[in-house]
């Protein structure tokens, strides 16, 4: 729970799905995920949200994956180097 004035911001209250699970998702899942996404987002806003709207929510917004394979395998690669820098500490 927030305390006092910590402010809330649109990652406190995203879900976030890797490639592999948006790819099991139906149809229906999804238009329920932009939807649930999209209002959370504008709820943010009316209570005074000021930061540009996630690139994610544009995808969505056009019917778009929230990302492309190309995004998943530069994550995946950025996570492995960091568990490789971990594991060599």
């Amino acid at each position: 729970m927030l305390q006092g004035q910590e402010s809330l911001t649109f990652d406190d209250v995203a879900v976030d799905f890797t490639w592999e699970e948006w790819q099991l998702l139906a149809p229906m899942q999804k238009d329920l995920y932009r939807d649930v996404m999209l209002e959370n987002y504008s709820n943010l806003v009316l209570i005074g949200y000021q930061a540009c709207k996630p690139d994610m929510l544009s995808k969505l917004d056009r019917g778009e994956s929230p990302w492309t394979m190309a995004d998943e395998v530069h994550c995946w690669t950025r996570s492995s180097d960091a568990q490789i820098a971990v594991s060599l500490m």
